[in-house]
């Protein structure tokens, strides 16, 4: 993993790609090779296929795509790195949460 991406480190670009609604991709530098993929930590968005699931992701690009993050890794998790952005001084958990959005999925605690 590049230093940039240890646990603690901050990166930030623009958002290229929202895979769903709590799966980002960072540019960091020009091309795809420089993207970074990010699962947002502070938010855990329904699988796509799950009730809502469409819905977080919808509400993902339309907080978040091509708008510039600032992000700060957490640690790494499977092909992607755990880090919470913020856009506009609050966290994009926090946009989505303010967006109506539910947490379910994966990892989520009830």
């Amino acid at each position: 993993m590049p230093a940039y991406l240890s646990p603690g480190s901050k990166f930030s670009g623009p958002v290229v790609y929202v895979g769903d609604g709590d799966s980002i991709c960072v540019g960091v530098g020009q091309g795809s090779a420089n993207w970074v993929e990010v699962r947002v930590a502070d938010f855990y968005a329904p699988e796509l296929r799950e009730p809502g699931g469409e819905q977080a992701k919808a509400a993902m690009k339309r907080t978040a795509m091509n708008k510039h993050v600032d992000c700060v890794a957490q640690k790494r998790s499977y092909d992607r790195v755990v880090a919470t952005c913020t856009l506009s001084g609050r966290s994009l958990g926090e946009h989505m949460k303010a967006a109506g959005i539910e947490e379910s999925g994966n990892g989520h605690q009830h």
